[in-house]
């Protein structure tokens, strides 16, 4: 057994496993873990800003690499500061691996107040992770690391937190390493694969229901494939845009929120395949059948009583099932007619609201193959329905956690899996200030994301709200003072521009991808039309 410490084990566990890339913020406990990724030059760490960050990166590093991204941060106020993040990839079940320090292993629960103590961290950060682990011995780190990986790579994709005290960092030992796991993903069984065939052959009228482990299991073809055997529409959750290509007769694109009138339109259709999603947009008729293709058995049937499931990753499923529906029945006359009115009495063409002229500078501006990441702003709740997408895994967003400061730093995340994809964060001026911070990043690491701030000086849909519930001029604390943006771009040392019109965005956007280099783009816009 080679001798090494604790730290050289977690490290060389890591780059065995496949780690490129560790999001992290040194810090006292954490000593012994950095200093051994020098000696591992297949592993590069990028130091963010906070550690909010580390998180959110590695976040849009697992979405946009389909690895798991890692983070590494110093324990209690650390993992603390990680958690809001952390809680978005566990939304967005997104697998991200969390490795936090802890403080010296004999004086774990002793609630001592030793320095970054909290009394106890793992049971703090578990309601946001699939699994949680603590390492205190050496020779404990392989395994632990190995089951990590584990974890994130069978079942249901979520983080997974890991912790180490400094002394364990810092012990040698005789340890072993581990080869990595070669872990396949379960295709549903035949009898709940022909069932749903079966089912769906003999639907009057069915429609699909696609979420984010449609894209997450690369299942996007399989699923387009089907919807036109069986001529079924398709309906996407908004982390399921780009499931289909939103050009595509029979997409119908995503709801706007819960009360959007079309969910009582959705009722006429007596079976529903749902694939990769919670199926939280309750259907209200429990006399409709549900289909619910998921890999994790705890969310089939949770969110509706008639529900067939099958068990399985939802890529592999939908391969399976769409053999077996061409095998025993014959494609479905096309209702390309139909379903075109149907799309544009509901899209429209040409609408009045102001976001819709920067909207579509921006789809225009934007390549097919860009990724978007879209905040919690005015132009990103609009796009959910009206940004179109055409490939899958180009549209990210922090699901039903909806976190204010999420665009930026995970755009930077996604970035650094995707250097050669022009990588666009859509953020409004409020949510940005959370992590503006990570333009210092940007610089340091040549992160060529192309931020937009769209900036009215305000929570805009919060003061929007505000006014609009509780009368003429209440609009208590959502105004804002602002800094100069471009200015505060060029003081990092990032591109800054402002683009007052639709056209100045649009040339700005194409500018700024053409240059490949950290950017800004500033959008002056004012009180804007509720988005949904």
């Amino acid at each position: 057994m080679p001798k090494m410490t604790g730290g050289q084990a977690l490290i060389k566990s890591l780059a065995l496993e496949g780690v490129e890339v560790i999001f992290g913020l040194p810090g006292v406990q954490m000593y012994e873990a950095i200093n051994p990724i020098v000696d591992e030059p297949g592993i590069r760490f990028i130091t963010t800003r906070h550690e909010q960050a580390t998180a959110y990166m590695a976040d849009g590093y697992a979405r946009a690499s389909g690895k798991p991204g890692v983070c590494m941060v110093v324990p209690g106020p650390g993992l603390l500061n990680a958690s809001a993040a952390i809680g978005s990839a566990f939304a967005a079940s997104s697998p991200i691996l969390v490795v936090s320090g802890q403080i010296p292993k004999d004086s774990i629960g002793k609630d001592i107040g030793l320095l970054h103590e909290v009394n106890d961290q793992m049971i703090a950060i578990q309601q946001v992770t699939k699994a949680t682990y603590r390492m205190l011995e050496p020779e404990e780190v392989p395994s632990t690391v190995h089951e990590a990986f584990r974890q994130l790579l069978t079942g249901r994709p979520r983080p997974v937190e890991i912790e180490i005290p400094p002394d364990t960092l810092a012990e040698t030992a005789d340890i072993d390493l581990l080869e990595p796991g070669n872990y396949g993903r379960d295709v549903a069984s035949e009898e709940q694969v022909n069932e749903a065939a079966r089912i769906l052959s003999e639907a009057k009228d069915p429609i699909i229901w696609a979420g984010g482990g449609v894209i997450a299991s690369g299942g996007s073809e399989e699923l387009t494939r089907i919807a036109e055997h069986l001529q079924a529409p398709v309906h996407v959750t908004h982390e399921g845009k780009g499931a289909i290509d939103e050009r595509h007769y029979l997409s119908r694109g995503a709801l706007k929120t819960r009360t959007d009138t079309l969910r009582e339109e959705l009722r006429r259709h007596d079976v529903v395949l749902a694939v990769g999603t919670r199926f939280a947009a309750v259907f209200p008729d429990q006399s409709q059948l549900v289909i619910q293709i998921d890999i994790d058995d705890s969310e089939i049937g949770r969110n509706h009583e008639n529900t067939f499931g099958v068990l399985g990753d939802a890529g592999k499923t939908l391969a399976a099932l769409e053999t077996q529906l061409k095998a025993t029945t014959v494609p479905r006359e096309s209702r390309q007619g139909e379903m075109e009115e149907w799309r544009a009495n509901r899209f429209g063409t040409g609408r009045l609201e102001p976001q819709n002229s920067f909207n579509e500078a921006m789809r225009r501006a934007i390549p097919e193959d860009g990724i978007i990441i879209a905040g919690m702003t005015q132009l990103g709740y609009y796009g959910r329905v009206y940004f179109p997408i055409y490939k899958p895994g180009t549209y990210f967003n922090s699901s039903y956690f909806g976190n204010l400061g999420f665009a930026y730093p995970t755009a930077l995340g996604v970035k650094v899996a995707k250097p050669e994809v022009p990588v666009i964060a859509l953020s409004g001026d409020g949510g940005f200030m959370f992590n503006s911070s990570e333009l210092a990043t940007a610089v340091q690491y040549n992160i060529s994301v192309v931020l937009i701030v769209f900036n009215d000086n305000a929570f805009g849909n919060v003061m929007r709200d505000q006014k609009d519930r509780y009368g003429g001029s209440r609009a208590i604390g959502s105004e804002l003072h602002n800094p100069d943006f471009v200015k505060l771009a060029e003081a990092y040392g990032a591109r800054g521009i402002r683009a007052k019109t639709p056209d100045e965005l649009e040339k700005a956007i194409r500018e700024a991808i053409a240059i490949d280099a950290p950017t800004l783009i500033e959008v002056p816009v004012g009180p804007m039309p509720s988005p949904f």
